[in-house]
Parts: structure tokens; C-alpha cells; sequence
């Protein structure tokens, strides 16, 4: 039986392992190939997209996927949508697995948008020197900030032709420990942190540097997501794939 997980956080690098150890499932990971040196997960592996829920269905078909594990970052959304148009289409059994959002906590300076734009203009007037963490993709919303110092940080650097707010761009990949994001926000005197609400462990200490230093987040808010069944951890997902090929096999 063909599991296709559509990846690209380390839930679905740790399902993709685990998978890979089960006898009589082949798995196979879909990356969008938005990173230039992706982490690979064990098993079998495509990079690049579908080209929308139309390619995503034929996929299906062609590669006679038995189980779709959408694991995404919880900030794509399109591609879940597409995932939950093409799963319908094809008649495959389809799970998200959704790490669950930060919770705000007594001391946190946080200030919730629901979306980039919001969170740009969130900072006006209202910050001076800010930890910006939202990918090389959004940094544009932030290019009219002239007022404002940006430490970027992203996992690569932005094209030749992007648009940049004044600062500094910081390429590194997390996870993250406590004692580096708080030298961090001392070192650059960061006074905000604009961040995506992605939850986890890897990111999650900047929240607390944070908090412990009294500096404010501008939070993003997780965009909707199509409906249907989801788990919040990998053994949750292991077990509903070991439910789902059982009723595969019963079938057969």
C-alpha cells in the first residue's frame, strides 16, 4: 500500500521515518521545493507542486496513492485545500496532521493579526527594532517600513530582485534554543517580534525570550483549513494509518 504525505515541517520528516519502518507500506513525501536544501525524509521523495487540485488528483491516480497525510505547514493553506479537493475527487482517505498553535500566556506582550499585512501595519509607529520571522516570501509587506530595522531571519536568503526592509538578514534553521533567541533579542536590542502562529518546540523559544524580556510579538494568526478528520501528533497519525490500511486490506 502508497502513503503520499505531503511535507515540509519535521512532524512529517518524523512520520515519514516511522512509516518507512512499517511492513507493506511504501511511503512517498511531497515537498513544494520552496527551501534550496530541504532536510530529506527517509523514504521516497518528489519536490515541487501539482499544479493545483486537478494535478494533485491525477497524481493520485497515476501513483495509485492509497492514503493521503497532508502534514504541511500550517500556513499553507492552498495546498490543503487542493489536497482535500483532490482526496474527494479520487475517492483516497485523507488526514491532516496539525501541530496545535501557541497559546498565549501570562506575561506575553502579544499583539494577534490575521495576516502580514495586518502585522506590518501593526508595527507602525509602534516599533523601532524588530525580530522578523516569517519567511523570505512575506518580507515585501515589510519593504515600506523605512523607520523601522528588520533582523530577518529565514532558512535562505531573498532573491537578487526582492523587495527588503532596511535591516539585516539572518539565514539559519531551527530548531532553536532558549539561551540563542534571548542573546538574540539583547544583542539587536530588539524591542518586537512579528512572528506566524506555526506552534511546536523548534521555534517556540523566541515566544519565551520574549516573554521573559518584556518584548512584544506581533502573533499571526493560522488561516482557515479545509474540513475533515485531523490529528495534532505523529503517533495519532500512525495509528489512523494502521486503521486506514486495515480497512484497505478488508476490502481487498
Amino acid at each position: 500500500m502508497r502513503v503520499l504525505i505531503l511535507g515540509g515541517t519535521g512532524d512529517a520528516a518524523e512520520l515519514a521515518a516511522k512509516v518507512t519502518t512499517i511492513q507493506g507500506l511504501e511511503v512517498i513525501t511531497s515537498l513544494a521545493g520552496r527551501t534550496r536544501e530541504p532536510s530529506v525524509p527517509l523514504g521516497d521523495l518528489r519536490v515541487g507542486g501539482f499544479g493545483g487540485a486537478a494535478g494533485l488528483a491525477s497524481y493520485l491516480r497515476v501513483m495509485e496513492i492509497d492514503l493521503l497525510i497532508d502534514a504541511t505547514h500550517p500556513f499553507a493553506a492552498q495546498i490543503s485545500f487542493n489536497a482535500a479537493d483532490a482526496a474527494t475527487e479520487v475517492g483516497v482517505p485523507r488526514l491532516m496532521l496539525i501541530r496545535p498553535p501557541w497559546e498565549k500566556e501570562s506575561g506575553d506582550g502579544w499583539i494577534e493579526v490575521d495576516s502580514v499585512a495586518a502585522a506590518a501595519t501593526a508595527l507602525q509607529n509602534q516599533a523601532q527594532r524588530v525580530f522578523l520571522t516569517v519567511g523570505r516570501q512575506e518580507l515585501a509587506a515589510f519593504a515600506h517600513l523605512e523607520k523601522i530595522w528588520f533582523l530577518m531571519r529565514m532558512i535562505d536568503p531573498p532573491g537578487e530582485d526582492a523587495l527588503v526592509p532596511p535591516g539585516m538578514v539572518l539565514c539559519d534553521r531551527g530548531p532553536f534554543t532558549l539561551n540563542n533567541e534571548r542573546q538574540i533579542l539583547i544583542e539587536n536590542n530588539i524591542d518586537t517580534i512579528v512572528s506566524k502562529n506555526s506552534g511546536g518546540d523548534a521555534t517556540k523559544p523566541k515566544i519565551i525570550a520574549a516573554r521573559e524580556l518584556g518584548v512584544k510579538v506581533v502573533m499571526v494568526n493560522r488561516p482557515a483549513i479545509p474540513p475533515g478528520e485531523q490529528v495534532n501528533n505523529v503517533d495519532a497519525a500512525l495509528v489512523w494509518l494502521g486503521v486506514g490500511v486495515a480497512r484497505r486490506r478488508h476490502r481487498c
